[in-house]
């Protein structure tokens, strides 16, 4: 018996009779499924009959067919419904009126992350946007934060680096499902659209996805578990380096490394604390794909034995210093573009401030760097707890 039921199951099991004659579009993608595998299109196809017109893809694909940034997806016929996919990591990110047009409706079920840089959460926002311009209303199926909901970390988004990956003051682990971050986006930060959120029912802020009873299905190629998903919001900042995230591996994000690294070493310049929650194994692994493709590369598998108090922002940052340091001739940032910016330093964007890159390579120690984000944190908590459906 699941425990958790979200808001597909909920919403197409007792569909709303106020929305039977009510034209729908779906923002999905393969991670949109009820707890039996069956995708969101056939569970609303059957609970609205003729209902569903048209059908919504983010980053990646439809079918999350497309492995890293900038890969776009072109628009598309759905083979399963006949429907079209209008793709919104394309050729824009934002819907046109004509796309809009064929509904009154958009749904939206995808399975965020809970990471300040994960693109769907920004998608949600321009589609919140659209639907205030164009007079259609958003309702959010929501789906569980695999992080659990009880913890937030690291600095919020600095103005001066906004992007794709990053359009509001939220920190870098934002503690907040998919459908919290629409109520946040639609009164705190002012976007105002017609919006209704069907929230889950049996979810508790303390639950990691693997206590959810919920299966899990990749949202994107490079997130294939939960265990990927729960070191990512440190782990994406090699992104914006020459250091490999493991993409090109059986275990993306959760590896990485470089061959120019010496795991041993970067262990004598970490502070323990820093470690608590995890084991970091030294590994050798060689990509296929992406950077170093071929190439033997040295460093480590983060093993995480303790998600309540392992902190993978804070350890991923040690862990940059430390390479920094030790690999000053080797090391590199990558340059842009990134995620469709063409001239602000790829780092900077995913980091969200680039008085941390600075901190960093000043070698400002990282309990100094987390001390200065304690205040603005603590605001950020007090206003997120106003918003929160799951107390």
């Amino acid at each position: 018996m699941t425990a958790v039921k979200t808001g597909l199951d909920l919403f197409s099991e007792s569909p709303p009779a106020a929305l039977k004659h009510q034209r729908f579009g779906l923002l999905c993608n393969p991670a949109s499924v009820d707890s039996r595998y069956t995708h969101a299109r056939e569970r609303i196809r059957r609970a609205f009959p003729g209902q569903l017109k048209a059908l919504y893809s983010p980053q990646h694909g439809f079918y999350a067919e497309r492995q890293d940034n900038m890969i776009e997806s072109a628009d598309r016929s759905d083979p399963v419904t006949g429907l079209p996919v209008y793709s919104l990591y394309g050729d824009t990110r934002i819907p046109t009126r004509s796309m809009l047009d064929p509904i009154d409706v958009m749904l939206v079920d995808l399975q965020d992350v809970g990471t300040r840089v994960y693109t769907f959460m920004y998608t949600l926002s321009h589609c919140m946007e659209a639907a205030r311009q164009y007079d259609k209303k958003i309702i959010v199926l929501d789906r569980p934060n695999p992080l659990g909901g009880l913890r937030v970390e690291g600095n919020l988004l600095s103005p001066d680096c906004s992007s794709f990956v990053g359009r509001y003051p939220i920190p870098m682990r934002h503690g907040l499902t998919i459908g919290e971050l629409a109520i946040l986006f639609n009164t705190r930060f002012g976007i105002g659209c017609d919006l209704e959120v069907v929230s889950m029912r049996g979810w508790e802020r303390a639950m990691t996805f693997s206590q959810t009873g919920l299966p899990w299905v990749a949202p994107s190629p490079n997130l294939p578990t939960p265990a990927s998903a729960m070191v990512y919001p440190g782990q994406v900042i090699w992104e914006g380096t020459n250091i490999s995230e493991g993409r090109g591996t059986t275990l993306p994000f959760e590896l990485f490394g470089a061959p120019f690294l010496a795991p041993a070493r970067l262990l004598e310049h970490i502070d323990t604390n820093l470690m608590i929650g995890t084991v970091l194994r030294p590994v050798e692994f060689e990509p296929t794909s992406n950077k170093w493709a071929g190439h033997p590369c040295k460093g480590f598998q983060i093993h995480v034995t303790d998600p309540g108090v392992y902190s993978p922002y804070a350890l991923s940052l040690a862990l940059y210093q430390a390479i920094y340091q030790t690999s000053p001739d080797h090391f590199a940032y990558k340059q842009p573009p990134y995620e469709y910016e063409y001239k602000r330093l790829p780092m900077d964007l995913i980091l969200g401030d680039r008085r941390v890159r600075s901190q960093i390579e000043a070698g400002t120690p990282l309990t100094d760097i987390l001390s200065g984000w304690e205040a603005p944190l603590s605001a950020y908590t007090t206003m997120i707890e106003t918003i929160h459906i799951y107390k």
